[in-house]
């Protein structure tokens, strides 16, 4: 009993690094689930879920009959898995099970319930997990609309932060300092000044020393030879268009972060080595290109180990899509190398593989698309996975079968 005491210890002490299961309470769970190569799942139903989970946690039922097929059509068996369920006996069960199929897990002792009783975080939107091909977790946060949050790498990035539009969001209360925010353009649905300052961590530049092309036209210090926008590192990274950088440098109190301003075309290496790429977004239907006109908004494409997440903004299903099925730009420098080796517009084809992993398309007329306009950017683009979001009251329940070969999954992104 005694050895049997000391071994329990030792594989508490070794986490989700160990081999088979660990117990571990709040505290140790939080700093191993915290980790880049973990992943968290929950367990319990999808009630339980959505009434409030762990943090970065996607959700599969232990009571489902299909569960650990489910489990590992997600997870690879090289990812470290932290699971939990309300008190701790559905996931010791589950580990058990998930630790004889290969998997390396760490369960939380007490649960949910000790979760919470310790007073750590929890969050009310759903997650969906994916894996880079080498093997790492990028866990997306659908938190309404047109807004996600990642993670990966133990960073944070943020998309379109928005504070009101629907379901209230208090980011200061709610998430941690973003490494990274990404804003797509100016609408109030996409950008909110306050939630953007409540989200920035210490130690940035202040807005008012920008990066990048400045609205007026003048040269910023830090511009880079060729006229190829830069910046540095410090605090949290927004990286956003013109206009929107416009906006934010009017405000009286400027926020401290580092500020990359984007264009279309333009590709930055960000914290965590994900390549971005801004690409068009735009309207191009009669009556309703004022809407977003062409040329002044951006989509991201995120390449992220390999794992390429197409953030659409709002557009329609311009020719420009097209290009999203081939291999992405290569990435250039990094964040604190040489001012004109950070930003570079028109970087050469990689000979990476081609396509898109994950997309999030918009579908709301006349804004957007149209559910036709979305069938046929899906298949242009041809996307493992599409998640429909920005849709308002657009009907998207026919979508999924109009896409057979693409894996469609309708989310509470209104």
């Amino acid at each position: 009993m005694k050895y049997m005491s000391i071994i329990s210890l030792l594989l508490s002490l070794l986490g989700c690094s160990g081999r088979g299961v660990s117990n571990l309470d709040p505290a140790g769970f939080e700093a191993e689930s915290a980790k880049p190569e973990v992943a968290t799942l929950d367990v319990r139903t999808a009630d339980e879920y959505a009434a409030g989970h762990l943090p970065w946690a996607s959700n599969i039922d232990w009571y489902a009959p299909d569960f650990l097929a489910q489990v590992e059509a997600i997870y690879p068996k090289s990812a470290p898995l932290a699971i939990y369920c309300r008190s701790g006996r559905r996931s010791a069960d589950a580990a058990s099970a998930l630790s004889k199929a290969g998997y390396t897990v760490c369960n939380l002792r007490g649960g949910y319930m000790a979760w919470c009783e310790a007073g750590k975080p929890t969050s009310a939107y759903t997650v969906e997990t994916f894996f880079t091909p080498g093997g790492l977790p990028v866990a997306i946060t659908l938190i309404k609309h047109g807004t996600l949050a990642l993670r990966f790498k133990g960073l944070t990035f943020h998309v379109d932060p928005v504070g009101g539009y629907g379901k209230p969001t208090d980011y200061a209360a709610e998430f941690p300092k973003a490494d990274v925010i990404l804003v797509t353009h100016e609408h109030g649905d996409h950008f909110d000044r306050d939630a953007i300052a409540a989200l920035v961590g210490s130690g940035g530049e202040a807005l008012a020393a920008q990066c990048g092309e400045v609205p007026d036209g003048s040269a910023p210090d830090c511009e880079a030879p060729g006229g190829a926008p830069s910046c540095t590192v410090g605090g949290t990274v927004l990286v956003t268009n013109a206009r929107c950088a416009e906006l934010l440098a009017q405000s009286s109190a400027p926020i401290p972060c580092t500020v990359a301003v984007v264009a279309n075309g333009d590709s930055l290496t960000l914290p965590g080595d994900v390549l971005l790429q801004a690409v068009p977004a735009y309207n191009y239907t009669e009556g309703r290109t004022q809407f977003h006109p062409k040329g002044r908004d951006n989509g991201f494409v995120l390449t992220l180990d390999g794992l390429r997440v197409y953030i659409a903004g709002d557009t329609e299903d311009i020719p420009e899509m097209a290009s999203l099925a081939g291999a992405p730009a290569a990435a250039v420098g990094a964040f604190g190398a040489p001012a004109s080796t950070v930003i570079a517009s028109g970087a050469p084809a990689s000979t990476d593989p081609p396509g898109i992993d994950v997309a999030f398309l918009p579908v709301n007329q006349p804004y957007t698309m149209t559910v036709e306009q979305c069938v046929r950017a899906a298949k242009v683009i041809g996307p493992r996975v599409l998640i429909p979001y920005h849709f308002s009251s657009t009907d998207l329940s026919e979508l999924p079968s109009l896409l057979p070969g693409i894996d469609v999954r309708l989310r509470d992104m209104q």
